[in-house]
């Protein structure tokens, strides 16, 4: 199942922003729990590859099983398994409409696709786990909650940079997905080796 749960949590355990940051978070930014500001673990190899493997699922907002099956289909792929599963999860269509400024934050951009307020290459798409392909044209529908959602969504992004691998035209609510992402271009917080790790035991 998909995390639903309080979000601070999974941001002290972490010890990194994969939620929205709120105010408890900016009090207690250290591990949770009664001890967790004086807590020492001694972490295992295991442990240190399944907390990267539930750090990358809550960032990306994919299930176990999902996550699960996007490794498998990554190691049937050529190249490094790691960096093809990262990249599976870049190209997922929430997370580029979320990388296109048109929602805050990767829930309310699965909650935009699930909706039926996007289209690629102008057919409408409600499937948040869609793999792009380089070329395809991500877009906003034509009804007007469609539009403003999307609008509202790029006025709260000011600031937040495009990836290199996407280019987007905001007045015409619409992007390109230029081509594959490069390791260097994807989310940098994530050991994808550990993770192979975790799955390879």
């Amino acid at each position: 199942m998909r995390y639903t749960g309080p979000t601070t949590r999974i941001n002290r355990r972490f010890k990194t922003v994969i939620f929205p940051v709120t105010k408890a978070y900016e009090r207690k930014p250290y591990l949770p729990g009664m001890h967790g500001a004086h807590l020492k673990r001694r972490i295992s190899d295991y442990t240190l590859g399944l907390n990267e493997k539930q750090k990358a699922r809550f960032m990306f907002g994919v299930s176990e099983r999902q996550f699960r099956l996007m490794f498998e289909a990554a190691k049937g792929m050529s190249g490094l398994a790691g960096e093809n599963l990262l990249r599976l999860l870049e190209l997922r269509l929430d997370n580029i409409v979320y990388r296109l400024g048109f929602a805050k934050t990767r829930a309310a951009a699965r909650q935009m696709v699930m909706h039926g307020h996007v289209k690629v290459n102008d057919r409408k798409v409600n499937i948040p786990s869609y793999i792009c392909k380089a070329g395809e044209v991500i877009s906003i529908g034509e009804k007007a909650v469609s539009r403003q959602l999307a609008t509202h969504g790029l006025e709260a992004t000011q600031g937040r940079e495009c990836p290199s691998w996407l280019s987007v035209v905001q007045d015409q609510l619409k992007g390109t997905v230029d081509r594959i992402p490069v390791r260097e271009e994807m989310v940098q917080d994530i050991d994808e080796q550990l993770i192979v790790g975790y799955y390879s035991r």
